[in-house]
């Protein structure tokens, strides 16, 4: 399966946020979305990402002043991405090796969407769940 079918059932809404953004308006934001990490943009390009980890980070170095930080103190720099002509299997290696939960999808230079480590569950499920049926057919002789 490759990442550009993935996106294809969900979406490619991003939700983003910018560097001088305060660490309290990035909690709310990814609280009110019910998501673990928001991509930084400057300028419609990517410049970071700030995830919960990255946060949880902050406030065990910084205290109660971490609310008041700007994301760019805070956010991971260098964002690993991925490409939707990428597979799953290869994005899965990418994630593990990583230690990634969240890759931003980049095509021709642009933010074209976001994968979630459940994104990647979810859908690897649903390959195993498959092959399985396949395979049940195969043995059953409904092939």
């Amino acid at each position: 399966m490759l990442i550009a079918q993935i996106l294809a059932g969900k979406g490619s809404d991003v939700v983003s946020t910018r560097p001088e953004a305060t660490a309290a308006e990035v909690a709310r934001l990814l609280k009110d979305k019910h998501i673990g990490a928001v991509v930084v943009l400057d300028g419609g390009r990517l410049c970071g990402i700030i995830s919960e980890r990255d946060l949880a980070r902050g406030l065990a170095e910084h205290g109660a002043a971490l609310l008041d930080m700007p994301v760019a103190a805070l956010m991971t720099r260098g964002v690993v991405t991925c490409a939707p002509e990428d597979d799953l299997r290869t994005l899965m290696q990418r994630m593990t090796d990583g230690r990634f939960r969240h890759l931003p999808v980049v095509k021709d230079g642009r933010l074209s969407g976001i994968i979630s480590i459940g994104d990647v569950v979810k859908h690897r499920l649903q390959e195993l769940e498959t092959e399985t049926h396949l395979l049940q057919d195969y043995i059953q002789g409904n092939v």
